[in-house]
């Protein structure tokens, strides 16, 4: 392991029982040995991209789980469905985004077929040293490549087909890049927003650990506390929280624990002031997600005195 990675482990929090020189050769042995079909552009018949595609030239650090909210939990399990949708999803991000091509690097249906999502993603996974930047994790897509997983996974679960073939197309990617299971994240995990919905955002756990199974590796971990992530309607200590800050901060919101108008404005009035994206990822057609107070927000708001850790794990109590 080089010694950018071992750090990398060892500021995660890792116990690591088989991440090694060794260890992760293995890994990446037996990885390669479960490559999943990806149908290429080509092959769903893409529309050329309108500008350049951008190749950084160093790997991804995290791979991330978004869901298209748009379409949503069909039951057309077919590979035809599958290239249909990714047809769909590049005409909205061109047309609609404004983007050069689909947004995100791979897109996985409810039936479990994977497609290549940008151009040129599947050519320069397969080299395993470069990185395709997409435009799925405002203001991190040059360290994150993204998975639109077909459908909405606010408060329902995902098809047994699509979960399986997730596991496995990130344990390819994860053997590919020598990326380890800690750093697969939720969009919800860079952005405000509800992305890859409640219900498969709360399985990443299990997600890690079932890639850390595909891969070969045995590593046990606590998984550290992100920023949690508040809506508009909800009440409770978080929100006191929040609202206490953003006093602090200069907005004249109350402290009532009840996340109402003034302290949507106030949020949203900060993520303006900031430049933060509110419209990064398709979840937003599913609500409006412009008073979202998350990942990108906290920071912006929690006092000095303490770590961005020490807050998130405060925050998580």
């Amino acid at each position: 392991m080089g010694e950018a990675t071992r750090r990398a482990v060892l500021k995660g929090g890792l116990t690591v029982t088989a991440v090694s020189a060794l260890g992760f050769a293995t890994a990446r042995s037996a990885a390669a040995s479960t490559t999943p079909t990806i149908h290429s552009t080509a092959e769903w018949n893409a529309r050329p991209p309108s500008g350049a595609i951008v190749v950084e030239n160093h790997k991804p650090t995290y791979i991330v789980v978004h869901h298209t909210v748009d379409p949503g939990n069909n039951t057309d399990y077919s590979l035809a469905h599958a290239l249909q949708i990714s047809r769909d999803i590049q005409n909205f991000h061109m047309d609609t985004r404004g983007w050069i091509d689909t947004g995100q690097q791979f897109t996985n249906s409810r039936g479990g077929f994977v497609t290549e999502g940008r151009h040129r993603s599947l050519e320069i996974l397969r080299g395993g040293t470069q990185h395709v930047q997409g435009a799925n994790v405002a203001d991190h897509n040059s360290e994150c490549l993204g998975i639109e997983n077909e459908g909405l996974y606010s408060t329902v679960d995902v098809p047994v087909a699509l979960w399986d073939s997730l596991v496995q197309l990130i344990a390819y990617i994860a053997h590919q890049y020598g990326i380890t299971p800690e750093f697969i994240k939720g969009h919800r995990d860079f952005n405000s927003t509800e992305c890859c919905g409640q219900v498969l955002y709360n399985r990443l756990p299990e997600l890690r650990k079932a890639v850390g199974q595909q891969l070969g590796l045995s590593v046990a971990r606590l998984d550290a506390p992100e920023w949690p992530l508040l809506k508009p309607g909800d009440t409770g200590p978080r929100v006191r929280t929040a609202q206490g800050f953003l006093r602090a901060a200069g907005f004249g919101v109350p402290t009532d624990g009840v996340f109402g108008k003034a302290t949507a404005d106030a949020v949203s009035s900060l993520a303006a002031e900031h430049g933060l994206s509110r419209d990064s990822c398709t979840a937003a057609r599913a609500s409006d997600e412009s008073a979202y107070l998350g990942s990108d927000v906290w920071p912006l708001i929690v006092p000095a005195d303490r770590s961005t850790a020490a807050w998130r794990t405060e925050l998580a109590r």
